[in-house]
């Protein structure tokens, strides 16, 4: 594969990928960094159109772009709008808006919305690998401020628990680690139990809060409780990591994205972890990362916007 300079800050990146080819280059690199597969059948025998920029499968007899089997898919928009979009996201702390992303490319802000969510639709790990040595386990809410919603929707809303009408999203954290997040229905002992034992290998410390829902974790994990009634650290015990990370997140939901529906949250838990499991990179490996995740998703606006599954109307 043809080597490229990797670019250091977004005016090179912006600079870079101006040039179609060396956008479209950078994307195959990454993509396929040891070599063509073809989205149709893994196949890696091929020919190549130089005219399109296009690939010919020997073994399937299909044709494919370095966007086809991509979040990239049947997008009209060229490669370096794409780029330097991944960019912006990749790299801005606190996320950044479909608006700022429309103002600052200009393509429309239903586009921009639609780019940001196929693109975190690329920073979604989906890892196996399992968390260990010692690990926080919190829950939160998401939702919005009873101060900031008209005076009748917060009447219909003060009436439950705290969490009313909110989303419950629970989280693990490895310490100096890697992060995990998932939006539950309800934080109930099943729930929260059957997910720790899949992302958590046995043995682990563990520490939580009080919540009854955490009780009989002992049997597989060396489980310590930090009840936040009394104090919120005991020595090594605490769940401070996660609480940051909460913070982070809500920051993030409140200052950037103002209002996000339930049903998109996942995506924008995706996002966040992304951003804060290479928290230890640079920019450009930050970036580089999310690039090289783009094969093999597929984002269609009619999923997006939940009517995929819906009948046709006659």
């Amino acid at each position: 594969m043809s080597s490229i300079t990797t670019p250091k800050t977004l005016l090179e990146a912006t600079r870079m990928f101006e040039k179609q080819d060396v956008a479209w280059q950078y994307a195959v690199n990454l993509r396929w960094p040891i070599g063509v597969t073809c989205p149709f059948c893994q196949g890696k025998a091929h020919s190549f159109l130089s005219t399109r920029k296009t690939w010919q499968c020997k073994t399937c007899n299909k044709q494919f772009s370095v966007k086809k089997g991509s979040i990239f898919e049947d997008s009209p928009l060229k490669l370096d709008i794409w780029l330097t979009a991944m960019w912006l996201i990749a790299n801005a702390k606190n996320g950044i808006s479909s608006y700022e992303i429309h103002r600052a490319l200009g393509i429309t802000q239903k586009s921009a919305w639609f780019v940001l969510h196929r693109i975190r639709l690329a920073m979604q790990n989906g890892s196996l690998e399992k968390l260990c040595d010692e690990v926080e386990v919190d829950e939160t809410y998401i939702g919005g401020k009873a101060r900031n919603m008209h005076k009748h929707i917060r009447e219909q809303k003060i009436t439950g628990t705290g969490g009313k009408d909110k989303t419950v999203v629970m989280g693990m954290l490895e310490r100096g680690g890697t992060v995990k997040t998932q939006v539950i229905a309800r934080p109930n002992k099943t729930t929260l139990q059957s997910i720790i034992a899949a992302a958590v290998l046995p043995g682990s410390r563990i520490y939580t809060d009080a919540l009854k829902s955490y009780s009989g974790l002992d049997s597989w994990f060396a489980h310590q409780v930090i009840d936040h009634a009394i104090s919120y650290v005991e020595d090594n015990v605490h769940t401070n990591g996660m609480e940051n990370y909460w913070s982070l997140l809500k920051r993030t939901i409140r200052g950037t994205y103002v209002s996000v529906e339930p049903f998109h949250l996942h995506r924008y838990l995706d996002e966040q972890s992304f951003r804060f499991n290479e928290r230890k990179g640079t920019d450009s490996t930050r970036f580089n990362l999310a690039v090289s995740q783009i094969g093999g998703k597929r984002l269609t606006y009619k999923k997006l916007t939940g009517k995929e599954c819906l009948p046709a109307a006659f």
